[in-house]
């Protein structure tokens, strides 16, 4: 499924949204120079590891350390993209190497890629073709459980009930 324009809402558990702060929305990554000054800031071990990214609906990257909670980078707002993404620099150019699609206050679906390549694209960041750990969210039409399918077992392990083959975490989800 092509998602390119699913706003995703937070879907996670209300106390980390109320805990949202004005001014808490992660580092806007427009172009490579705004990464490389963020990087700059990082220690070397924060930049071994891998961060909190958000794509913002204006298609803006944004990043933020890897314990923040994805809510918290967004500003509380909707995103396109969500997950963890790590960077490495070759020959003085930064690019991403690893991008995951994993958050589980958003639970964005895999076509979500097509917003979080963009948003890499624009700000001249290199990327993978894809993303490089996938997850697929999907909720419960039974116990209404959310939850990641794994090795293509489409079945909750909260209760067993056949998971839908479509993203359906939030299905009042706005699209562009």
């Amino acid at each position: 499924m092509d998602d390119l324009g699913r706003r995703y809402r937070y879907v996670g558990p209300a106390a980390l949204r109320a805990a949202v702060r004005p001014g808490t929305a992660g580092r806007p990554i427009r172009r490579a120079g705004d990464f490389a000054a963020w990087a700059a800031e990082q220690t070397a071990a924060d930049l071994a590891e891998p961060f909190t990214y958000v794509v913002d609906v204006a298609g803006v990257l944004r990043l933020a350390p890897r314990r923040s909670e994805h809510v918290a980078c967004a500003g509380g707002g909707e995103v396109l993209g969500a997950g963890e993404i790590a960077f490495r620099a070759t020959s003085g150019e930064w690019a991403a190497v690893e991008v995951s699609n994993l958050s589980t206050g958003y639970c964005p679906d895999t076509g979500s890629w097509l917003s979080v390549a963009r948003a890499l694209d624009r700000a001249g960041i290199g990327r993978p073709a894809g993303f490089t750990y996938a997850v697929v969210f999907r909720r419960c039409t039974g116990c209404g459980e959310r939850g990641i399918v794994r090795e293509d077992d489409f079945v909750c392990v909260f209760c067993g009930s056949v998971l839908p083959r479509e993203w359906n975490v939030d299905p009042s989800a706005p699209l562009l």
